[in-house]
């Protein structure tokens, strides 16, 4: 079998768990005998000072006909069996879809975010979940400037998927991939025809084996961005002063959570973006890991490398985290944006060492049963073969 891999890579200045699962997807696939091509692009190229240059990425951002066109070469000298994509954001834009269709090749999309329904990519405004361009019109995203408070920019991406919804580009997407079922059921009330949309999980390849927890602290890993619930996170610390909690990652929001914790909070450490290795042991070492998200998450991949590492999590019950985060089986749940709530449970959960334990032995189970390689393998490579054999036929079992 012969894949054609279209990703558009995240600036390298901000790591995306996206971008991580791509690499992961592509070398399971090299590595299990499938011949992998890639046609990619990556925002650090962008140029975006000045009136022209800024014009021209918002012109590309919609159509992008040099894209179009080395992508159709592409595929004339390859003759892939199947066209895989990840991203079209902002280098690629959604003319590569067309290209695909007139070769007769089937394509598979996979939805790592919103970005199909929601400029924003996020289902995201002012912190809290919003699905105004569904429930109302893409006009929402512009009022309200969604994308980097910014209505240039959100215009640009509204008139994107206008455009595009009005060519019917979207229908040469034959499968869509759902990380979760949350967000399949997103994708279809949004408009997506439901026989076309599949869930596949994310996956940790080259799991680390399962911690002890001995590090008597808890961890907080991610990026420090809005909707990310970390100062939820950092206000709940001022009621646990005698629990450490080290936050591992990066972004827009440290400095002020920073002053936040120096403010009202106690035993908090701000670790920085580390190494896989690092990252790995601090969670393995955790007694437990907080995802405190106020948004709908995607996959998280801190959730399968939690689960290799044997850490329950504790995580907002909102969106997808509801769904991986089985109560009192591999973590607990609380109220997003609910400060006291997020202390109460870490106490209670960190005051029983037999349940975090038996915690840790499912979080393994999980991950073995449901997140490895082998797993997702199998997953992917039936959508592959069922498209192979017919790229307009309905799946012949939709997930529940």
């Amino acid at each position: 079998m012969k894949v054609l891999l279209v990703h558009n890579r995240y600036r390298t200045s901000a790591p995306s768990g996206e971008d991580a699962a791509v690499d992961n997807e592509r070398r399971m696939l090299e590595r299990n005998g499938v011949q992998v091509a890639l046609f990619d692009r990556c925002n650090d190229d962008i140029v975006d000072t000045g009136l022209i240059a800024k014009s021209t990425i918002a012109l590309n951002t919609i159509w992008s006909q040099s894209s179009r066109s080395e992508l159709r070469a592409l595929l004339q000298q390859i003759r892939p069996d199947i066209v895989h994509v990840h991203n079209t954001f902002a280098m690629l834009s959604p003319s590569i879809y067309g290209p695909c269709r007139e070769a007769g090749i089937p394509v598979v999309q996979t939805l790592h975010n919103f970005r199909f329904f929601c400029p924003s990519a996020l289902f995201l405004r002012d912190g809290k979940p919003c699905e105004a361009c569904v429930d109302s019109s893409l006009l929402q995203s512009i009022r309200y400037r969604c994308y980097r408070g910014s209505r240039s920019a959100t215009t640009t991406l509204a008139a994107m998927l206008t455009v595009h919804r009005a060519l019917g580009t979207y229908r040469g997407i034959d499968r869509y991939i759902a990380l979760t079922k949350f967000a399949r059921s997103k994708a279809i009330r949004a408009g997506l025809p439901e026989w076309k949309v599949v869930v596949k999980a994310n996956f940790l390849p080259d799991p680390p084996p399962p911690g002890r927890g001995s590090g008597n602290y808890v961890v907080y890993v991610g990026r420090l961005l809005e909707g990310k619930g970390t100062e939820t996170l950092i206000r709940a610390w001022r009621g646990l002063p005698d629990v450490p909690l080290r936050i591992v990652g990066d972004g827009a929001l440290r400095e002020s959570l920073e002053a936040l914790a120096r403010r009202e909070a106690r035993n908090v450490e701000f670790c920085g973006r580390l190494p896989r290795e690092a990252v790995l042991r601090t969670i393995a070492d955790a007694r437990l890991l907080v995802i405190p998200s106020d948004c709908y998450e995607g996959f998280p991949m801190v959730v399968a490398e939690a689960f290799a590492c044997g850490t329950p999590i504790l995580a907002s019950n909102i969106g997808s985290l509801a769904e991986l985060v089985h109560e009192g089986e591999t973590g607990a749940t609380f109220p997003a944006g609910d400060a006291s709530a997020l202390a109460a449970a870490v106490r209670r959960l960190l005051a029983n060492e037999a349940g975090l334990a038996a915690m840790r032995l499912r979080a393994r189970a999980s991950f073995e049963a449901e997140l490895t390689e082998g797993r997702n393998l199998d997953s992917l490579m039936q959508i592959y073969q069922d498209l192979i054999r017919s790229p307009r036929r309905r799946p012949a079992a939709q997930p529940a």
